[in-house]
């Protein structure tokens, strides 16, 4: 399949059903109340393939969905924001994951997940549907399919093999639990990866954000970005190291934050921009999306980056 990729994003695809300003008060036996609900297509790579096309990038999406409903709703919205679909592997034997999602009132949030998300496809056997894209996102390192070493090495050789940059998004683990030294064949072949202060802190066991980021930098992954939610967020590789303040905002959801922060990253890094540009770029694009519920809500365009980065 010829293919003329900016990036391919490949992870998990799901639908969230959003619940905002839950009260935990019954108003009757079976009845609560909530501010609002919605439901919003999601999962990492759904969130980093919409932003990134959003922002100019020829992007495709490598996920596995269900023939159901759920499935239908997903690609109608990847395919309204621009992300060619013709990657997408569907199956009847899987249903599309369904997440509910509890959002408190300052933006955070917590959510239930359920069996569907067990499912783990196999993106290796699909090289094709990937090899020759200027650069890679495995979103997300530690989730399905990037939970199993064996998947996770021969989607990296084989994006290396065909000259991608990679990047790696990660999370935490919900099903099976790898450490970094489970990974340490598959951690050199990653370009950057982009954890948040919470999964460093799990995956390094250090509290200090360099002395995290150095645990990766030993392990082989060539640079590291630490997202520090208000606090900004650290690059370092072995040459520097840089810090950069979180823009001020009033957030109303987080959900997908660090999606789009890691497509805006990508986005000016294929653009020849410096990394400390890039990166006030991507925290610009994490901090739109908070600004309003959903992860695919907030971030229209590039031009829309650009004109708040010279508002702050």
């Amino acid at each position: 399949m010829e293919q003329s990729f900016d990036l391919i994003c490949i992870g998990i695809a799901l639908v969230d059903s959003i619940i905002r300003g839950f009260d935990p008060e019954p108003v009757s036996a079976s009845g609560y109340r909530a501010e609002s609900g919605s439901l919003n297509v999601g999962g990492e790579a759904v969130n980093e393939a919409m932003a990134a096309a959003k922002l100019g990038l020829r992007t495709g999406i490598l996920c596995s969905l269900g023939l159901d409903e759920a499935g239908e709703l997903i690609l109608g919205a990847l395919r309204r924001c621009g992300v060619d679909t013709s990657p997408v592997v569907r199956s009847a034997e899987h249903p599309t994951p369904v997440t509910t999602m509890f959002v408190r009132g300052d933006g955070t949030r917590k959510s239930i997940t359920n069996g569907a998300h067990r499912h783990n496809f196999h993106p290796e056997n699909y090289a094709e549907r990937f090899s020759g894209a200027r650069a890679l996102i495995l979103g997300s390192l530690f989730r399905a399919p990037f939970d199993d070493p064996a998947i996770i090495h021969a989607v990296l050789r084989a994006a290396k093999e065909g000259g991608s940059l990679v990047f790696a998004d990660t999370k935490l683990p919900n099903f099976r639990k790898l450490t970094l030294d489970e990974l340490r064949d598959s951690l050199p072949l990653i370009d950057c990866i982009t954890p948040n202060e919470d999964e460093a802190r799990y995956y390094s066991g250090k509290e200090a954000p360099e002395d995290m980021a150095d645990a990766f930098l030993a392990r082989g992954v060539k640079s590291v970005v630490i997202k520090l939610g208000a606090k900004g967020c650290l690059f370092k590789n072995e040459r520097e190291t840089i810090r950069l303040s979180a823009c001020a905002i009033r957030a109303a959801d987080t959900t997908g934050a660090g999606d789009n922060f890691i497509a805006g990253f990508v986005s000016e890094t294929l653009r020849g921009a410096s990394r400390a540009e890039a990166l006030r770029f991507a925290n610009a694009c994490g901090a739109i999306c908070s600004t309003a519920v959903g992860a695919g809500t907030a971030l229209e365009s590039r031009e829309q980056v650009l004109r708040f980065l010279e508002r702050a």
